[in-house]
């Protein structure tokens, strides 16, 4: 049964409480009621244009603009030339159903695999807009009868009615659609020339159908309207910010705070949000302030970042205000910087993934979401993990969570633009390491643990606390971020054999350490902190050594013989010299889903 409790401000009205713990209406994703509202819309949608062409083909065909509809088309006919028949065909083309299918799985494709955060809500947006348009063009062709204009057709005719223009209605789901997506996603100065490029080509699509003598008018009109609509529909339904899905009630956080109060809990401790506003939105950020009035956290201070402060000062100010809790939404950098400043401290953190890699959530098996990442994190057990600590010649001591390093994965961080970022996603960091590949290698010398000197040289070095980033790739397979030690992976692929067994290395997310060369491990021989028997390093000649080669450490310092690119969680922090590097055992403390290990 469900029960109830009195909603603080409205005379005593009842507020119901979840029947499962952890549950709430306000956090009801309603994607059941959303799915009801897009099929009513869609019918209301059918019945208008449907309408439109019985009142066009009925009492209507007899009134202007109607009566100058076949001159309008036989002019057309008269003005045919050889290049505008060309133009007419490719831009014909653009509204086939081959064209469109293909374009929008490619496009929805790329929305999930190809940008640095996987867009699936927009993906889904465009495959349900163009669906919708052409199910409602199936339901209005069926009760719309029309014969196609007296004139000489250039394209054979399909046995669907005139009324209205299936080429001009998909064209308009697909394109605008992209152009609802460059103006709402893309933040590039050249979005709206795009999107402008873009909302033109179902009018050109539409020009050329009645250039070629396959509809009249009213018939491109109508797809235009059958396309807007069913994008307006499915737009108001998904996307953020206007969404049925996902949208809580307006009593929602009343409804949380008073099913969390009815709820016996220990006392909250003090909490405060440290948020990156660049990649978390205000539907983000209410979702999350939900998320916080269940558990009992009411009145928690969000505090954003800045360009000039990543998070580190936000988190000590919260720290010296009181916070016995942080949490964290925002990427890697974000949570480098929070984590920095939380670091020896004991104060539990929070991970609340928003970026582009979230490499420490997705290492620790975390969710993903927002919301999920809070509840899973508030309801959790403290856990302790490793942080290294990395310094270099032009930069100061910093700590970090997953990876820093030198060389070409430094270069394509430098290299990539946040324009071309925006524009290509991941694919822009592999152009750009395409042309770092024309450096030549770079030469070094390693010190693990006091031990002797290592020369080396290297396309590029890594210094891990985790071992796998996206797609499943694993440049450390071996790193783990909470047995004490930092792992060192040094890559000097030769030739194409050399970087097809690095990628072979990657991908496999293994064969590491069972097979290249291992540093000593805290005593310099034997069982390193995990459990991983460690030897001294081999003195072989590099043409011996592997594509790949991996050591774990305490401590490490690398110097170079050229000022290198360098990295720390991503972040570029200059050329440089050297860099040294030792792991913080325990020195962060993360709360946990209860039993992730």
């Amino acid at each position: 049964m469900e029960t109830t409790v009195p909603e603080r401000g409205t005379g005593g009205r009842a507020a119901p409480v979840p029947r499962r713990p952890g549950r709430s209406p306000a956090l009801s994703s309603g994607i059941t009621k959303a799915a009801a509202r897009i099929a009513a819309f869609a019918v209301c949608q059918a019945a208008l244009v449907a309408g439109a062409g019985l009142l066009i083909t009925g009492p209507a065909r007899g009134l202007w603009p109607m009566t100058t509809e076949d001159a309008a088309v036989e002019a057309l006919e008269n003005a045919r030339t050889a290049t505008l028949d060309t133009a007419s065909s490719v831009a014909s083309a653009l509204g086939d159903t081959a064209t469109v299918v293909g374009i929008t799985l490619l496009v929805c494709l790329g929305l999930v695999l190809v940008p640095r955060l996987p867009r699936w809500r927009e993906a889904v947006f465009l495959a349900v807009g163009v669906s919708l348009q052409s199910a409602v063009f199936v339901l209005i062709t069926a009760s719309v009868d029309r014969t196609r204009p007296d004139v000489e057709r250039m394209d054979a005719s399909p046995p669907t009615s005139s009324y209205t223009s299936g080429h001009t209605g998909a064209a308009t789901a697909l394109y605008a659609g992209l152009a609802v997506l460059v103006l709402s996603r893309v933040r590039a100065p050249w979005r709206r020339p795009l999107a402008a490029v873009l909302l033109l080509l179902p009018l050109l699509v539409g020009l050329a159908r009645l250039y070629r003598g396959m509809h009249h008018p009213t018939d491109v009109a109508g797809g235009l309207a059958n396309g807007a609509l069913s994008l307006f529909v499915v737009g108001r339904a998904l996307l953020p910010g206007h969404s049925w899905v996902g949208r809580p009630p307006a009593d929602a956080l009343g409804i949380a705070v008073a099913a969390a109060e009815q709820r016996p809990a220990p006392a909250r401790r003090q909490a405060t949000v440290i948020v990156n506003p660049t990649v978390t939105d205000e539907a983000t950020r209410e979702q999350l302030r939900l998320v916080l009035a269940q558990h009992g956290y009411r009145d928690t201070p969000f505090v954003d970042t800045t360009a000039q402060d990543p998070g580190g000062g936000q988190t000590a100010g919260a720290l010296r205000a009181g916070a016995e809790l942080i949490v964290v939404c925002g990427g890697d950098g974000t949570v480098r910087a929070v984590a920095d400043a939380l670091a020896g401290t004991g104060v539990p953190l929070v991970l609340v993934p928003s970026g582009t890699g979230n490499l420490l959530a997705r290492n620790l098996g975390l969710p993903l979401g927002p919301a999920d990442a809070l509840a899973a994190g508030l309801t959790g057990e403290p856990r302790a993990l490793d942080l290294g600590r990395i310094e270099g010649d032009g930069f100061p001591a910093v700590h970090f969570t997953a990876m820093a390093g030198a060389g070409l994965d430094a270069a394509m961080l430098e290299e990539t633009s946040d324009r071309a970022k925006s524009a290509l996603g991941w694919p822009a960091y592999v152009l750009a390491g395409a042309k770092g590949l024309r450096a030549p290698r770079m030469r070094l010398t390693v010190t693990l643990d006091g031990g002797p000197e290592l020369r080396r040289t290297a396309r590029m070095v890594l210094i891990a606390n985790i071992g796998t980033v996206q797609a499943g790739a694993a440049p450390v397979p071996d790193a783990r971020p909470d047995d004490g030690l930092l792992d060192l992976a040094v890559f000097d692929p030769r030739g194409a054999g050399g970087w097809l067994r690095a990628a072979g290395v990657l991908l496999r997310g293994g064969g590491g350490r069972g097979r290249g060369a291992k540093g000593p491990g805290a005593n310099g021989t034997g069982p390193g902190a995990s459990g991983r028997k460690t030897t001294a390093p081999s003195r072989t000649a590099d043409s011996a050594r592997g594509p790949v080669e991996f050591h774990t450490f305490r401590r490490a310092e690398l110097s170079f013989a050229r000022p290198q690119p360098r990295e720390v969680d991503g972040d570029p922090v200059g050329p440089g010299l050297r860099l040294a590097a030792e792991v913080r055992p325990g020195a962060l403390t993360v709360l946990m889903p209860a039993g992730e290990r």
